[in-house]
C-alpha cells in the first residue's frame, strides 16, 4: 500500500527533538517529504550541530517510519542544523522558548538614565496588557528593586530541594529579577567578568518566568564581558540605546550602536532614546531649556540611520517617581508619561518586536 504524507507525518510525530523536548512535526522541523515507490525521503532540522546528535535523530526517524509503515520501506533522511537561536521561530528555541521577544536596553556610558528608561518601557508595556519581564543585568549597579519599590522583596523558590527554580518578584504587572535581591543595599558587588556572566545566565535559566510577551534586559553601561555573554546565550530581538544630547554622551552612544552592529554580534538596533532632552520647570510648563544641548541624539540617529524612538524631558517628577518606586509612565496625563508612551508606541512599530 502506498504511503501518504499524512502517514509519514504521523509516524514522525513520535520522534522527539532531544534538546527542545517536543516532537519534530509540531516544531515544524520536517520538510520536503517525497514518496517515490517504496522509498520515502525528507529533511529534518536539528537544534544541535553535533554530528552524533544528528545521527541519533536520523536513526529515530527511520525507526518510527518503518514501525508505522513497514520494515521494507526505504527511508532517506537529510538532517541539517537549525540557524542560531536568535534567527529561529520562538517554538524552536532551546533557550527560554516561553519568551516571545527579548529587548536589551543599553548605553555607552553611565548616568544617562538607561535604567529609568528601561523601567518605564517595562511598566508601560505591562500597563497595556502585555506579559512583561525585566532582568536587571546591570550587575555592578542594580537599581530595579528601588525603581519598582521592591527593595525588601526576595524571589521565592518552587520545586524540590534538588530541583528547584526561582520565582521572580512582581510589581506593577512586571516580573523582575535583579542581583540586587541577593545583596544588601549598601553592599558593593565586586565580581570579575566570568563570575558576572555566570550569574547573569542563571538569572535567566534558573527562573520560572512563565509565558512572556516582552522580556526587557537592563544592561550595564559601556561595552564588555556581560554584553558579549548576553548575545552569545540569549536570542536578542533588538537593543535600545539611551543617550543624553551632549557630545560626550553621544560619542559613547555611537560606540554602543557600533558594537551591536559588529558581524559577530549582529543585534538589530531598534533605535535611540534621547533622555534629558530639555528642562521644563513646573511653574513654567511651556518653557524648554536645553541644558545638555538640543537634538544631539536626534542628529546621531539620522547620521547612523536608526530610529529616534523618543525624547524624554528632564522633569523632577521622573526622578521622584524612580526614587519612590513608581515609574513615571504610570502617571495619568502628564508630559513625562506622554513622552514615555510615545517612545513605547514607536518601539512597538519596529518589525523585529511587533
Amino acid at each position: 500500500m502506498a504511503a501518504s504524507q499524512e502517514q509519514v507525518l504521523e509516524a514522525l510525530s513520535h520522534v522527539l527533538e532531544p534538546e527542545l523536548k517536543k516532537d519534530i512535526v509540531s516544531l515544524g522541523l520536517v520538510s520536503d517529504i517525497k514518496i517515490e515507490g517504496n522509498t520515502i525521503s525528507f529533511r529534518v532540522k536539528s537544534s544541535s550541530p553535533a554530528m552524533h546528535s544528528r545521527k541519533r535523530l536520523e536513526e529515530a526517524c527511520i525507526h518510527q517510519v518503518r514501525r508505522f509503515l513497514g520494515d521494507d520501506v526505504g527511508v532517506l533522511v537529510e538532517v541539517e542544523a537549525l540557524p542560531k537561536s536568535a534567527d529561529r521561530p520562538q517554538e524552536q528555541r532551546r533557550f527560554m522558548p516561553s519568551v516571545k521577544k527579548f529587548i536589551a536596553v543599553a548605553s555607552g556610558k553611565g548616568g544617562v538614565g538607561k535604567s529609568t528608561v528601561c523601567a518605564n518601557i517595562a511598566a508601560g508595556l505591562a500597563k497595556r496588557g502585555f506579559k512583561v519581564a525585566l532582568v536587571d543585568a546591570d550587575i555592578y549597579g542594580p537599581s530595579m528593586p528601588l525603581m519598582f519599590d521592591v527593595l525588601n522583596e526576595k524571589p521565592s523558590l518552587m520545586g524540590t530541594e534538588t530541583d528547584n527554580k526561582m520565582l521572580p518578584v512582581e510589581s506593577y504587572g512586571v516580573k523582575i529579577l535583579s542581583i540586587g535581591f541577593f545583596a544588601e543595599t549598601n553592599q558593593a558587588i565586586v565580581w570579575r567578568g566570568p563570575m558576572a556572566s555566570k550569574a547573569l545566565k542563571q538569572m535567566f535559566s534558573d527562573v520560572e518566568w512563565g509565558d512572556i510577551d516582552y522580556m526587557l534586559i537592563d544592561l550595564p553601561p559601556g561595552t564588555g564581558d556581560v554584553h558579549l555573554s548576553l548575545v552569545q546565550d540569549i536570542p536578542l530581538d533588538g537593543v535600545v540605546i539611551v543617550s543624553t544630547p551632549q557630545d560626550v554622551a553621544l560619542a559613547d552612544a555611537r560606540k554602543g550602536v557600533g558594537m551591536f552592529k559588529l558581524p559577530e554580534i549582529n543585534v538589530p538596533v531598534l533605535g535611540i532614546v534621547e533622555n534629558m532632552s530639555w528642562f521644563t520647570p513646573e511653574e513654567l510648563p511651556d518653557n524648554k531649556y536645553y541644558i545638555f544641548g538640543k537634538d544631539g541624539a536626534k542628529r546621531l540617529a539620522e547620521e547612523l540611520n536608526v530610529t529616534l524612538l523618543g525624547q524624554i524631558p528632564l522633569v523632577q517628577s521622573i526622578r521622584e517617581s524612580g526614587d519612590v518606586g513608581r515609574p513615571a509612565v504610570l502617571q495619568e496625563n502628564t508630559p513625562q508619561a506622554d513622552a514615555f508612551n510615545a517612545l513605547i508606541d514607536n518601539l512597538l512599530k519596529a518589525p523585529e518586536v511587533a
